[in-house]
């Protein structure tokens, strides 16, 4: 069965949700731009105490645009952007707009040779990084590739006041043929280029992924994307420029940083506060602080927001609308962050490749659960956006069957960048086929079982590691689990989970394993438990189970 966002069911859940996502601006530059105009001495970005107006960020980026030019970045270049959650990001992904150019965005925890495929592939000719990650990681690798000009910045620029703890063993380190970014911008103040001709199917930045298989590849997120899933944050997060603060948690180099924080940033617009990257007790700070209404993020940030001493203590009243996606929610964390903080965390879903939202759960309604399984319902279609759920052959499934997520909407990227053949088998036919496993419910509630390349094989019996990982977090001492096959010489695979225990609270593996057994069918539960201080994750928080099943 198929679920259009914009059919009658939508009437269920039209608590002042448009029928239609109207975005008024075609760009990321035209976006800023109208913001611009709706007062330049709004802040833009609080970055830990202190805040750039959006006059200042428009003028800091106008410089460098220019600067950019100067050093050979013509329109149509790559320009990488290698930084933390620093106001620098937002800055150079203006000026690269401005003089024209397409943003690739780096995750600053790769190393030589994860940058080194970006930039082959890529084929930047300009990198903006931290001192610090340059000295570490790029410098080897840029005399390689076509990068013609390096900008190099520090995490205490745009610091007005006393450094953060967080930042404390910064230390300031200039590099033998690289550029200064507040130099650059100083020497070219007040200079402009001559507004880019960027259209709507212009890219916007690259985001590297890997997709449902193979090495990263280059995800193509148009202009049109970002202005489109920006709005559907606007819209469906119910954000009001004069009334909310967001809270940048989530990386901004990941698709969630770029559009969940930056574009809604823009469109809106609303402050962003950002805090270099996630510590769990600068974060309660800033929201604290700058009064933080809404966020977006990992549901493994959250997780760690409960578990800080100083969750007691902070005050997180504000914080009221939200969301998590990259990963799937337990039912009893959004019960514990509830009853902690005030806030339902709502879910929404998306990859790369969808430029973030596909499904998002409405603000003023909680996700259903399944009945059967004990699933959070991710969300349901948002605004022009089409959904079904297929079988192995691609054929369409009922309500209730479990099958492949397939999507086609105005937030799918036109394709990886130089990369026709995995473009087509990715989305057919402009398509895309998600690699996620889920179904629907006849109300058009979407659920997502599994990772389609995860799914267990214990003696012909099929077993979703996220259905026992959901059980897992029942117990009262789970902090975080994760579930994968390993070999067994009897049933050829069988279950383990790994798990991670909650502060000042014990449990055994015997303990663990009993308590799947007692709310299991007993080909599921897991017949191996190994306890560990901390699960491996990515940069946005997502649990590595590759790494995990490498053990």
């Amino acid at each position: 069965m198929v679920a259009y966002s914009d059919r009658p069911w939508l009437t269920a859940y039209d608590d002042g949700i448009p029928a239609e996502a109207e975005v008024e601006h075609p760009t990321g530059l035209a976006m800023f731009e109208a913001a611009l105009a709706r007062g330049a001495e709004r802040p833009l970005i609080h970055y830990f105490e202190s805040t750039l107006t959006l006059g200042e960020v428009d003028r800091i980026a106008d410089a460098l645009a220019v600067a950019l030019r100067d050093l050979g970045v013509a329109p149509g270049d790559r320009v990488a952007a290698y930084l933390q959650n620093v106001p620098q990001f937002l800055l150079t992904m203006l000026a690269a707009w401005k003089a024209g150019a397409i943003m690739v965005s780096i995750n600053p925890m790769w190393r030589e040779r994860e940058i080194g495929i970006v930039f082959a592939d890529s084929r930047a000719s300009a990198l903006v990084t931290h001192e610090s990650l340059y000295g570490e990681v790029a410098a080897s690798v840029v005399p390689e590739t076509d990068v013609r000009a390096v900008v190099t910045t520090s995490e205490l620029d745009f610091l007005d006041g006393a450094v953060p703890d967080l930042l404390a063993q910064v230390r300031r380190e200039r590099h033998p043929d690289t550029h200064d970014l507040v130099e650059l911008v100083s020497r070219h103040d007040g200079q402009r280029l001559d507004p880019p001709a960027l259209h709507g199917d212009d890219v916007a930045f690259l985001t590297y992924t890997s997709g449902t298989t193979g090495p990263p590849k280059g995800a193509m997120n148009t202009h049109a994307n970002v202005a489109f899933t920006s709005a559907i944050y606007r819209d469906w997060m119910d954000l009001e420029p004069d009334r909310d603060v967001a809270f940048g948690i989530a990386p901004l180099f990941h698709i969630t940083g770029l559009i969940g924080h930056i574009g809604i940033a823009l469109l809106t617009p609303v402050p962003l506060v950002l805090g270099y990257r996630f510590d769990a007790a600068e974060t309660l700070r800033l929201i604290e602080r700058h009064r933080a209404t809404t966020t977006i993020g990992a549901i493994t940030a959250f997780i760690a927001l409960m578990e800080h001493p100083d969750a007691a203590t902070r005050d997180l009243s504000s914080l009221r609308k939200v969301w998590s996606g990259g990963a799937p929610i337990p039912v009893s964390v959004t019960r514990r962050f509830e009853e902690g903080f005030g806030a339902y965390i709502h879910g929404a879903y998306g990859l790369t490749e969808t430029t973030s939202p596909a499904h998002v759960v409405p603000r003023t309604r909680r996700a259903p659960v399944d009945a059967k399984t004990g699933t959070l319902a991710v969300g349901v279609p948002v605004q022009s956006t089409i959904a079904r759920v297929l079988d192995d052959d691609g054929h369409e499934l009922p309500v209730g069957e479990v099958g492949e997520i397939a999507v086609r909407g105005p937030q799918i990227v036109a394709g990886y960048w130089n990369n026709p053949e995995e473009t087509a088998n990715a989305m057919p036919g402009g398509e895309l086929r998600t690699g996620d496993v889920g179904f629907m419910d006849g109300d058009g509630w979407f659920y997502v079982v599994d990772r389609k390349k995860d799914q267990i094989n214990a003696a012909g019996y099929k077993i979703w590691p996220r259905e026992v990982e959901d059980v897992l977090y029942e117990h009262a001492a789970v902090r975080e689990a994760a579930v994968v096959g390993v070999p067994d010489a009897y049933r050829g695979e069988t279950v383990k989970a790994f798990v991670s225990l909650q502060g000042g609270k014990s449990a055994d593996a015997r303990e663990l394993i009993e308590f799947c057994k007692a709310r299991m069918a007993a080909y599921k539960y897991p017949r191996q438990v190994e306890l560990l201080d901390d699960l491996p994750k990515t940069a946005t928080g997502k649990i590595l189970r590759r790494e995990l099943r490498q053990r």
